[in-house]
């Protein structure tokens, strides 16, 4: 399978999932009588970006493997260390970014958890060939 394909498909099991559990999440703080505006905008907040940074690390990993193929492989390797540490600043950054606006700190960091989550399901459901 094409290597963009692959990483459009996964992004979107990684949105899907982030979406689900943060639905349920909010579900949750709405059970407990914690909900509002700012709940709903920092779980979209957190799930916005564990699928971004899921996206670029995905792109990331897909050039490094390109130029390892073609021999480069010290170049590879820093350019997945260097993606890390430059999605990890960001991530860092729009965290903070969004509790200085107001965000729930609680619902917007929850979602950065979720994608460990998401991933072993969806490779327990996962066709054998895929």
């Amino acid at each position: 399978m094409d290597s963009r394909k692959i990483v459009l498909r996964e992004t979107v099991i990684i949105a899907i999932g982030e979406l689900a559990l943060s639905a349920i999440m909010v579900g949750i703080f709405a059970a407990l009588n914690k909900f509002n505006l700012a709940v709903l905008l920092s779980a979209l907040g957190g799930s916005l970006v564990i699928t971004a940074n899921h996206f670029f690390m995905a792109i990331t990993v897909n050039l490094a493997a390109d130029r390892a193929e073609q021999g480069n492989v010290q170049q590879a390797q820093k350019m997945v260390q260097l993606s890390s540490i430059v999605r990890l600043l960001v991530m860092g950054g729009l965290l903070v970014l969004g509790i200085q606006m107001g965000a729930n700190v609680l619902a917007l960091v929850l979602p950065l958890a979720f994608s460990r989550p998401i991933l072993m399901l969806a490779e327990f459901f996962r066709k054998k060939g895929d």
